[in-house]
């Protein structure tokens, strides 16, 4: 029988749906009830269980395991001895009603030796360090290392350079980021004898007169905020005490900023998705919002921001 993807004479694939030009290496065990994709490669010594789907693409080195539950979307790398999980609470002889579901997004990578426990979704373009120990979802497009798995970073955000501005401002200084509308500001920093005074003017220094601020603050280190978009309000963020990293997104393009002075403030304008992360013990943020708070306005599927946002053509269309 003709087919359309390859096996190797040492392999055992069981399946029939198997992808075109699939490729898959000795000693790989395929079970009947798997789904793999197009142009897969299935590497030496890997062993797929049943109720597994595996997109297009997707690289599958050697020494893996996908056990029940496991989903991979397309162009997914699962580096060598990667271990995916299924069941928190493992019992010889004793099976759940039903395995957790392990879901990897498109283009994400996972390092070698990672281990994934059960139930967790890794987002799009998200890279998990080799040896992490991923006990929590990752957002997409984060980079994720340790044990447990931090963020330590974002996918092409690069880091935005505040070295070259002046420590004292009699007047501020505006730079744009990368990102479309996005603009980190440097407010007046006055120091004398008795204490030191940064100046903020709405309208003015601030982009726009606010209609509420809030304060995030006791933040475990380890932990994220924000994860949204607002469709019709713009923020402008200030890390009063301590610092904190914020990644900005337009569908297009993201930068990182380290917020680390009371004198730095962030413009974030509507319909762009923003992350804070990496908060040092000590951190409180202060943030101003042009509009009142209605839970409608936030946009926190990233998938819908981006089809928004890259469908219109437009950074500012509003999401209905």
């Amino acid at each position: 029988m003709n087919k359309s993807y390859f096996t190797h004479e040492k392999s055992i694939c069981e399946s029939q749906c198997i992808g075109k030009n699939t490729r898959i290496w000795a000693f790989a065990h395929v079970l009947g009830g798997a789904i793999i994709g197009d142009e897969c490669n299935i590497c030496a010594h890997v062993f797929i269980e049943n109720d597994v789907v595996v997109g297009n693409r997707v690289t599958i080195k050697s020494g893996v395991q996908l056990w029940d539950g496991v989903r991979l979307e397309d162009d997914v790398f699962v580096g060598p001895n990667v271990t995916f999980t299924n069941d928190p609470f493992p019992r010889s002889k004793k099976r759940p009603e039903q395995w957790l579901k392990t879901q990897i997004k498109k283009g994400a990578s996972i390092g070698a030796n990672a281990t994934i426990l059960p139930g967790i979704t890794i987002g799009q373009n998200a890279m998990v360090g080799a040896g992490a120990v991923v006990t929590q979802a990752v957002p997409a497009n984060a980079i994720v290392a340790g044990n447990p798995a931090q963020i330590i970073g974002y996918v092409d955000s690069g880091c935005a350079n505040n070295r070259d501005v002046p420590a004292v401002l009699s007047d501020a200084v505006v730079k744009n980021s990368k990102v479309k509308g996005v603009s980190l500001h440097y407010l007046p920093l006055i120091h004398d004898i008795r204490s030191n005074l940064v100046v903020g003017e709405f309208e003015k220094t601030v982009p726009f007169k606010p209609k509420r601020y809030f304060l995030v603050f006791d933040v475990p280190s380890r932990e994220i905020r924000g994860e949204s978009a607002l469709k019709n309000c713009d923020q402008f963020f200030i890390c009063i005490k301590g610092s904190v990293s914020v990644v900005v997104d337009d569908g297009q393009t993201r930068e990182s900023f380290n917020l680390e002075s009371p004198s730095q403030g962030l413009f974030v304008p509507s319909m762009t998705w923003s992350t804070q992360y990496r908060y040092s013990m000590d951190a409180m943020l202060l943030v101003f919002a042009s509009e009142f708070y209605n839970q409608d306005a936030y946009v926190r599927d990233y998938d819908l921001f981006l089809s928004s946002v890259n469908n219109t053509g437009s950074h500012r269309s509003p999401l209905v």
